[in-house]
């Protein structure tokens, strides 16, 4: 059923056939694999992962899980190969906690075979579709998905759901910016929480940042406020964003 669970993820590729590499996020339905979003990006990071998912609510509505790699921007992980501490939230951690959306970590590169099925596609297909329409820009190529082509791709490869009906609910909450915004601990901005346990937000802040900074979980100066807005998530280059 629609809304169950979606995926997300990011993949870097030459998308115009040169020595630009940028990341593809995506978002998809676990159950049709109908894309809900896909945008390209300087980086895939916490701001830039945040957006989507905040883009995908307002459109959609809330949905029930969400299932992702254990990028450092979804999950704290203690030890690298073990299983993630999911008492330690991430800044992405947090706000999906707040909308009561379960995060669901991939183990193996086999447990994320939709969304690696997907990129394949994804990169047969879009450099030639970017080429064909003489597209050579970012911001010209997050239109073109967004106006034209995630339709066309969605008319292609989306499935019946094996159970009809919808488990997207009506999101209730008019602070969406809020939720996704970084919020600070007393250590600083991102902080895990350490021995005191989880994440605590003492200060919300908005969001203002280049798409192509680091992940905002690990800020480069502890302590010290960096803003940043979800209108810049993805560069800043889509007109129209549905959270202003």
């Amino acid at each position: 059923m629609p809304g169950i669970m979606l995926h997300i993820d990011g993949s870097k590729h030459a998308w115009f056939q040169d020595d630009r590499y940028y990341d593809l996020i995506v978002i998809l339905d676990d159950a049709t694999s109908e894309i809900y979003y896909a945008q390209l990006v300087t980086e895939e990071s916490t701001l830039t992962t945040m957006g989507a998912v905040c883009e995908v609510i307002e459109h959609k509505g809330l949905f029930c899980s969400l299932y992702s790699d254990r990028g450092s921007h979804f999950f704290y992980t203690p030890k690298a190969g073990e299983a993630v501490d999911k008492g330690r939230l991430t800044q992405f951690g947090r706000a999906l906690r707040e909308l009561n959306i379960h995060m669901i970590p991939a183990y193996s590169p086999q447990a994320r075979g939709r969304m690696e099925r997907s990129y394949l596609t994804w990169r047969g297909r879009l450099p030639q579709e970017l080429r064909l329409a003489g597209i050579g820009t970012r911001e010209e190529a997050n239109r073109f998905l967004r106006e034209r082509y995630i339709a066309e791709f969605n008319r292609k490869f989306t499935v019946k759901p094996a159970q009809p009906g919808t488990s997207f609910r009506k999101c209730g909450r008019r602070n969406l910016d809020l939720v996704f915004s970084l919020q600070t601990t007393n250590g600083g901005p991102g902080q895990h929480g350490g021995d005191r346990g989880p994440l605590v937000a003492d200060r919300k802040m908005p969001l203002e940042a280049d798409a192509g900074s680091s992940d905002g979980d690990h800020p480069s100066a502890p302590g010290r406020p960096s803003f940043h807005s979800l209108g810049a998530a993805s560069g800043g280059l889509l007109p129209g964003r549905p959270w202003k």
